[in-house]
């Protein structure tokens, strides 16, 4: 059966099927208000003492950073207007406290499943672990104590955080769920754990028992219930394989990425949370290419102060003690909704009033946001980019406004680097082709190949109707990266990418041979990336490239490039 592989590993072992509790809830009309009310604080109270519980646990057991998220469940949990609303039905209809939870629950869940971005849509994990976790309080119900589970791979409906701080590592050799997503939180966890994880394979709840014996192949997505001896044997080879090959990637550490004819690369980290940092840094990232800040303007009711965002900036800063810090401006608008902010609503939102539009529209916001990363900017090596760029016009805009502020900070006499780096994302047609006049104006490029190819071949990467149009392989979009990288060159500057392709174990290698300067993801891939590049020649490449670039379809280039390159380890 296939699904898609969040966190890596294989593993082979018993199967325990994790049924969740079935939480009935049945509407009934009360006489008694004020006692329906303290139901409800006391299951308040002891949700949030619950919660207050997991964040210890998850703190000694796992980490830090993965311990935050029930910081924000109990900020969730005990959220006045979340609490209000529940409040407000209970007063208004006479109804049970259980259906007024369900039915906030249901609405704030089906707003959040509708937004066009995996990364909040994921978060309505968070408010069905929370309000599941108020309802069990609710009904006197208890889940399944997970931590008493021997050496299993469980199998369930999905995952949630809680699920896993209550898990004793050692008993559990990984999960297979019918639902779920990369950038869960669940997922997130399951990474630092180090645990095999396949979410999206269907109905698996219905096809696996208590018992059964599994395959999970994290890598590449794959699970086989009750496999044949031969099916084992060759699973158990793979296995063996992969842990060979980690302990590989792990000597990679401290040194630099070069390619087999000695030409150094940059591999860097995208991150969205501060703490993201740490884990770049575990895994020795070249610095930080992309740092989204538009995670610090939202989940509140208003705009971030400049004093909070310096803080942030100036501390991630440190961390890298010198390496560079790729600080991109605000982001928002499109499927990043800021409520304190009113944007409009539009019928086309990618195409509208987003990212770079808003700052220059918004001038209080940018410079706001540009002194606290100037000042920053005193504290390490930090460099700016900034969004969605489609004219020149934009570009010298920009950069009379960092003078404006420069300016500002001087009369202040506050300290900051007058020579900070300025780059833009390259990310719409307009500035790929007109590469070669922007690439004079600024100190570097950063491919944003998300929205490049969303543009390109005008398709909405959110619209499964359309979805399989999009295409890292479309020889447009190659062409365009590859005219981005040569402009940029002849101007003197170096180009990096932060987009999804920059992982891409096939595309890496073309990406070498086009002349890409800087590789940046998801800490998780820096190491398999700095492998890969260790095990070609660029020069090889050079020559590959231009046979790629003569193909007609995504599926020609993908499959070229298989039979031409071989990166498996």
């Amino acid at each position: 059966m296939e699904g898609i592989g969040v966190s890596p590993g294989i593993i082979i072992g018993k199967v325990f099927v994790k049924k969740n509790i079935e939480l009935k809830v049945e509407k009934y009309y009360i006489s008694q208000v004020i006692t329906e009310l303290d139901r409800l604080n006391s299951a308040i109270e002891k949700t949030l003492n619950e919660i207050d519980h997991i964040y210890i646990n998850t703190l000694k057991k796992i980490g830090k950073k993965e311990s935050e998220v029930f910081i924000a469940h109990k900020m969730m949990a005990e959220d006045p207007e979340f609490i209000s609303m529940i409040k407000g039905k209970i007063e208004r209809e006479s109804i049970n406290a259980e259906w007024a939870v369900k039915e906030v629950r249901d609405d704030f869940v089906q707003i959040l499943k509708s937004i066009d971005n995996d990364y909040l849509r994921e978060r309505s994990a968070d408010i069905l672990d929370i309000s599941n976790r108020l309802l069990m309080n609710l009904l006197g119900k208890k889940n399944i104590e997970l931590s008493k589970l021997e050496k299993c791979i469980i199998v369930t409906d999905d995952l949630t955080p809680s699920d896993i701080a209550h898990l004793d590592s050692k008993n559990v050799l990984g999960f297979v769920t019918e639902n779920g997503g990369k950038t869960s939180h669940s997922s997130i966890m399951l990474k630092t754990l180090e645990l095999p994880y396949v979410v999206g394979v269907k109905d698996i709840t219905l096809s696996a028992k208590n018992g059964d014996t599994m395959i999970v192949d994290g890598n590449e997505g794959i699970v086989i219930l009750n496999p044949t001896s031969e099916q084992i044997e060759i699973y158990s080879k793979k296995k063996r394989q992969f842990e060979q090959f980690i302990l590989k990637l792990n000597k990679l550490k401290g040194k630099e990425t070069t390619s087999k004819d000695g030409v150094k690369i940059k591999i860097t980290g995208n991150i969205t949370f501060p703490n993201d940092i740490d884990k770049v840094i575990e895994y020795d990232g070249d610095g930080v290419g992309l740092y989204r800040t538009e995670l610090l303007y939202m989940d509140r009711d208003k705009l971030p102060t400049e004093e909070e965002q310096f803080q942030t900036y100036k501390v991630t800063a440190e961390k890298l003690q010198g390496k560079p810090l790729i600080i991109r401006t605000l982001d928002a608008g499109g499927d990043k909704d800021l409520s304190y902010l009113d944007l409009p609503k539009e019928m086309n939102p990618f195409l509208g009033y987003r990212a770079i539009r808003i700052c220059l529209d918004r001038r209080d916001i940018f410079k706001t946001q540009l002194r606290a990363i100037l000042r920053a900017s005193a504290f390490g090596n930090i460099k700016i980019i900034f969004p969605m760029i489609s004219n020149i016009e934009e570009v010298l805009t920009i950069k009379a406004i960092i003078e404006e502020v420069k300016e500002q900070l001087k009369v202040e006499g506050i300290t900051f680097n007058k020579d900070i780096e300025i780059g833009i994302m390259v990310e719409t047609p307009a500035a790929a082709i007109q590469s070669d006049i922007l690439a004079r104006e600024v100190d570097f490029f950063s491919i944003g190949t998300n929205d490049l190819i969303q543009y390109t071949l005008a398709v909405d990467r959110g619209n499964q109707k359309v979805s399989y149009l999009y295409s890292q392989y479309h020889p447009a979009v190659l062409r365009l990266v590859k005219l981005i990288i040569d402009n940029g060159h002849k101007e003197g500057i170096w180009v990096g990418m932060c987009g999804e392709a920059a992982r891409d174990e096939k595309l890496i290698p073309i990406l070498l041979g086009m002349g890409l300067d800087e590789f940046s993801m998801s800490f998780s891939s820096i190491l398999k990336t700095k492998w890969i590049i260790s095990n070609i020649s660029k020069s090889k490449m050079e020559s590959i490239v231009g046979e790629v670039l003569k193909l007609s379809t995504p599926l020609e280039v993908k499959k070229y490039i298989e039979e031409k390159i071989t990166t498996n380890y």
